[in-house]
């Protein structure tokens, strides 16, 4: 969906952000879908040594709120997530997890992501859906 350069730029964006500090990457994806990896480690972990369901949703809301800010004019629009919903199907004790996103819709208004979690072993862990708002800004 993005190209080298498009990557390099959304990467860029993670210095000092939430994004940075849990590990995901942006990365190349089979075209019509967007992708990120995120590692499974002490940043990511609940008290019991899996992956915390909570960043396992910013990693989707992460993914689907920079898809959406690369398709849209950012000198004239923003993009907000407003609904995240994640089903947990499997737990991850270490490694990295990919999410994979496709773009289901793409309004004037509002974009819909359907968003997939796998381990390493392509399992799927979670499957998300994610609704963004596209809002202009103010000149």
């Amino acid at each position: 969906m993005f190209d080298a350069e498009q990557l390099a730029f959304a990467n860029q964006l993670r210095k000092d952000t939430l994004v940075e500090g849990l590990g995901i990457t942006y990365i190349p994806s089979t075209p019509g879908t967007f992708a990120a990896t995120m590692p499974v480690d002490r940043r990511t972990f609940q008290p019991m040594g899996l992956l915390h369901g909570g960043a396992t949703a910013a990693l989707a809301e992460t993914l689907g709120s920079m898809g959406s800010a690369m398709l849209v004019d950012r000198e004239k629009f923003a993009v907000v997530g407003v609904e995240l919903n994640a089903n947990h199907l499997k737990s991850v004790r270490s490694g990295t997890v990919t999410a994979t996103g496709t773009l289901l819709h793409k309004g004037r208004t509002t974009h819909v992501w359907d968003i997939r979690v796998n381990n390493e072993a392509g399992e799927l862990i979670a499957v998300c859906r994610l609704t963004n708002v596209v809002i202009t800004l103010k000149q």
